[in-house]
């Protein structure tokens, strides 16, 4: 009987200890950057989609630039081809790869756009119209949808690194998360250059 109430008490002690160790809260923000990213590729993954369709209205516009197009093309297949795995969270190299392959592409598209400015026939396209809105708003969801992944990893890398979590983070291995970086962070403060003059 002695031994019996001996381990009940020791269990209880070992679960209050957890319990303020942070261990429960690790269990929780982990669930929450899994989920978060899991909607930041949603996103990315719907931005992918209205590629095709999009490629495939300019391409009626005859004269309309090929090489603007083929950008478009091979930075959505390298885009796609990047294999996400929840390992890359924890993997910074695979997390610039990935946001690389994701720049690109949305760089391509953004020029894509600017281009199809210079196309009367194109910017009067209904289905063109429609395109171009879907992507802005796909836009706007990425940029919401990583905005909320940003907060959940800060939330996980804070308790990982704090006294005492930091102690249950080392025994049970929660190292950091990777976050969204800026890739070239000198380019941020050169200022645009406005060229009002028509090519």
């Amino acid at each position: 009987m002695q031994a019996r109430t001996t381990r009940w008490a020791l269990a209880l002690t070992l679960s209050a200890a957890l319990g303020g160790c942070g261990y429960n809260d690790f269990q929780r923000l982990d669930e929450q950057t899994v989920s978060a990213w899991a909607e930041v590729l949603n996103q990315y993954q719907r931005r992918a989609d209205l590629v095709p369709n999009l490629v495939a209205t300019v391409k009626g516009e005859a004269a309309f630039e090929q090489e603007t197009l083929t950008r478009v093309i091979e930075a959505r297949s390298r885009a796609t081809a990047i294999q996400v795995t929840p390992d890359m969270l924890n993997d910074p190299q695979a997390m610039q790869r990935f946001q690389a392959a994701q720049g690109e592409l949305g760089s391509a598209l953004s020029r894509l756009l600017v281009v199809s400015e210079q196309y009367p026939n194109l910017k009067a396209n209904q289905g063109f119209g429609d395109l171009r809105v879907q992507l802005e708003g796909t836009e706007n969801r990425i940029t919401v949808a990583r905005n909320r992944y940003i907060q959940s990893v800060q939330d996980y890398n804070v308790l990982a690194r704090s006294f005492p979590s930091n102690l249950t983070a080392m025994v049970f291995g929660y190292s950091p998360k990777a976050n969204f970086s800026v890739a070239n962070e000198a380019a941020l403060s050169v200022p645009p250059q406005v060229d009002f003059q028509k090519k």
